[in-house]
């Protein structure tokens, strides 16, 4: 039986996003075209003709290839796709294609370097939602061991991409943006902190001169991995433009033996016309899977910021009971409860019920809170260890280390090497034992520090790559055994706030400042990359506890409604004017949430930059609810009009203020100056035009915010 000749291209098409590859002459795949879909009767041999570039004799004589997996062996000289080697040769690849399947949007690419003994599998996928993702499995074919430094896959994007945006941060300011030039030459975002990391790249975007929420092509990258990673943007004189990112190894991280296979961490690449759409591609496809939370998400009460480690069990149900009064529907046991566990310098590891808090152990409070029509959800931290433990003092060898040596305690935290067989059975025995013994629906699962010399002992061989990929199968295995119970991602706040760790996880805690004014940023950026229903979005007291700022609750709840709703504010020292309103604003979160988590986030280009605009809009149309927030004096008085983006331009609205963000709290309105249109009645007109010409927002003080409701008439 004849063999099927390989196809010399593929075009991949989905929700307005063409991908094209060229698989012709035995290389490794080439990405002719990646961004606005190219329709059905594309000509790709015509599209390879056109866009092939002229030699120029430098590196190479003749044409310069450049795959998805870039090779020195065809004259690419800048970063290349594998770094590698077998005892000191074999460091440069030239893979030739042996096999390609198609399945729907699924390409996969078989190649093989005899020569150097090495195996390759690249698959690449246009999702349904537009969204490119691509992965590659090295397997050692030769007879002794490889040594992997690095994979990194790339995509092109086009010379007309001339600016890039990354984002930088820290504990309590994750995710800030940061817009540079797409220059010759490289920039790379590596994060070595041995997690996801406040100031990683998070996605790095290239685009159009100015792009923005809505306009200007974008073409941005991500690296679903809660590891080390690399992220880069490359540009050569040679008018090759790339994005990059893979995982960042180690020294001797991954060495194969003979048969062994790595494999890559996925990279994400979404196309689109302003950021808003670039966002709505990752938003749909989070949707799509089929973990993704499906009911209504409960409003939380965290007990952190309300006692802290003072657990006291009459404490807590009088705190249980004021959160049933508002309205909450969770409520989550934070740090303390456990072994010797009354401060942050001790007991991590020993995770026993505390006989000395809990002498009836968590029984008495967990019927109270179940008692009360409210689930009941526990702080964890597995991959942690304190020297002052039980665990500690008789297993000193599972502290991650490069050998005696043990790294700098932070937090006075070692890390655990979940890595290690033992280790891993006694995190996954103690899990699973609080999980069956206890009514616990939801684990707030934490990690606190930095890994710092994170070796495998005793032999001390770096082990960031075994610590990330043990997690995922600790996590894995815990919710195969316990479906029902939901887990937060959550890392000294944002710390942890990627792709693959919400592969199998429901939410992540966007940041431990719950400072509203700090959160309109924080929780902007963060929506970038993953829907409102999976960031975890609370209300704090009126003085935060991480900036000292005081805030209106209007303002803070407001903020807070863009998210999974929650509290973290003892309720208990709250005046009844602030619980009356808290009240209120839980109902809204209640009345709304169906819009807010599934509807598409949409984010205004307001030129005054006092005043931002982001809204949801459901996705029939039908209805929409936007904030106006003003974070600071503004140069104009008032600031104009706002345009109000993403509704159906040909469908007729019905606009007014939304209770309980309907108070213009600002100067005008204190002296008794109305807005005109800002009534019950409000305005109606056409979703072309609050788009165009939008509606006059109302003066605010800085740090104040209102709703607007948009609903199809």
């Amino acid at each position: 039986m004849p063999l099927t000749p390989m196809p010399d291209h593929a075009h991949l098409r989905a929700a307005g996003v063409s991908l094209v590859l060229d698989l012709s002459g035995g290389t490794l795949p080439r990405v002719l075209h990646w961004g606005t879909d190219l329709g059905a009767d594309t000509d790709v041999a015509a599209l390879r003709s056109a866009l092939s570039p002229q030699p120029i004799g430098n590196s190479i004589d003749g044409q310069v290839p450049v795959a998805v997996l870039p090779e020195q062996s065809a004259g690419w000289l800048g970063t290349p796709g594998l770094v590698g080697n077998r005892a000191g040769a074999d460091f440069s690849t030239a893979f030739r294609l042996v096999e390609v399947e198609r399945d729907g949007g699924v390409v996969t690419a078989r190649a093989e370097d005899t020569g150097a003994g090495l195996a390759l599998e690249l698959t690449v996928e246009l999702t349904a939602s537009g969204l490119v993702r691509q992965r590659a499995v090295l397997t050692n074919a030769g007879d002794s061991p490889f040594a992997v430094d690095a994979v990194n896959l790339t995509l092109p994007v086009p010379p007309v991409a001339v600016e890039l945006l990354d984002f930088t941060g820290r504990h309590l300011r994750e995710r800030s943006p940061q817009r540079t030039a797409f220059t010759h030459g490289l920039r790379v975002r590596e994060n070595r902190t041995g997690r996801t990391g406040y100031d990683s790249a998070y996605l790095m975007a290239a685009g159009t001169p100015s792009f923005g929420n809505r306009s200007g092509e974008v073409w941005a990258v991500h690296t679903a991995w809660s590891g080390n990673h690399r992220t880069f943007a490359e540009r050569t004189f040679h008018s090759v433009s790339l994005l990059g990112s893979g995982e960042l190894l180690l020294s001797g991280e991954v060495v194969l033996a003979a048969g062994g296979s790595y494999g890559t961490p996925w990279m994400y690449g979404s196309y689109g016309i302003g950021l808003d759409q670039v966002s709505e591609r990752f938003h749909v496809d989070l949707r799509a899977r089929p973990g993704h939370p499906s009911t209504p998400r409960p409003v939380v009460v965290n007990t952190w910021e309300a006692v802290y480690f003072d657990h006291d069990l009459g404490r807590l149900k009088e705190l249980a009971d004021a959160a049933a009064a508002v309205g909450a529907e969770r409520f989550v046991l934070d740090d303390g409860w456990f072994g010797s566990r009354r401060d942050d310098r001790r007991g991590l590891g020993d995770w026993y019920v505390s006989d000395e808090v809990w002498p009836d152990g968590l029984t008495p409070l967990t019927d109270h809170v179940t008692g009360l029509g409210l689930q009941f959800g526990l702080w964890v931290e597995p991959e942690m260890i304190n020297e002052d433990s039980d665990l500690a003092r008789a297993h000193p060898d599972w502290i991650m280390a490069t050998g005696d040596r043990l790294p700098g305690a932070s937090r006075a935290q070692q890390v655990l090497d979940l890595a290690r067989p033992e280790a891993f059975a006694y995190i996954f025995e103690r899990l699973d034992d609080l999980l069956s013994t206890y009514p616990i629906s939801y684990l707030k699962w934490d990690h606190n520090r930095d890994l710092v010399e994170a070796g495998h002992r005793p032999t001390g061989r770096a082990g960031v790559h075994g610590q990330t990929l043990a997690l995922y199968r600790l996590l894995d295995e815990l919710r195969a055994k316990h479906p029902g119970v939901e887990i937060e991602s959550c890392s000294s706040g944002g710390g942890r706030v990627d792709l693959g760790v919400l592969q199998r996880t429901d939410r992540v805690w966007v940041s431990d400042c719950i400072d509203a004014l700090e959160r309109q940023g924080i929780q902007r950026w963060t929506n970038a990359l993953i829907p409102l229903e999976l960031m975890g979005t609370h209300v704090g007291s009126g003085v935060s506890h991480t900036t000292h700022r005081r805030h209106p609750i209007d303002f803070r709840a407001g903020t807070a409604l863009f998210g999974h709703f929650g509290i973290e504010w003892d309720l208990t020292a709250a005046s009844d004017e602030d619980r009356a309103r808290l009240t209120e604003w839980v109902a809204l979160y209640k009345e709304l949430r169906g819009l807010l988590h599934t509807g598409r986030a949409v984010n205004a280009d307001h030129p005054d930059p006092a005043y931002q605009v982001h809204g949801v809009v459901a996705q029939d149309g039908s209805d929409a609810l936007f904030a106006v927030v003003c974070v600071t004096t503004s140069a104009f008085y008032p600031t104009g009009p706002v345009r109000l983006p993403g509704l159906d331009p040909d469908a007729v609205y019905h606009v007014r203020p939304q209770a309980p963000g309907d108070v213009p709290d600002g100067n005008a309105a204190r002296w008794g100056v109305q807005l005109g249109w800002w009534t019950p009645e409000g305005v109606t007109t056409s979703g072309r035009a609050l788009a165009a010409a939008g509606v006059q927002a109302p003066v605010l003080f800085p740090e104040r915010l209102v709703l607007i409701r948009a609903t199809r008439v």
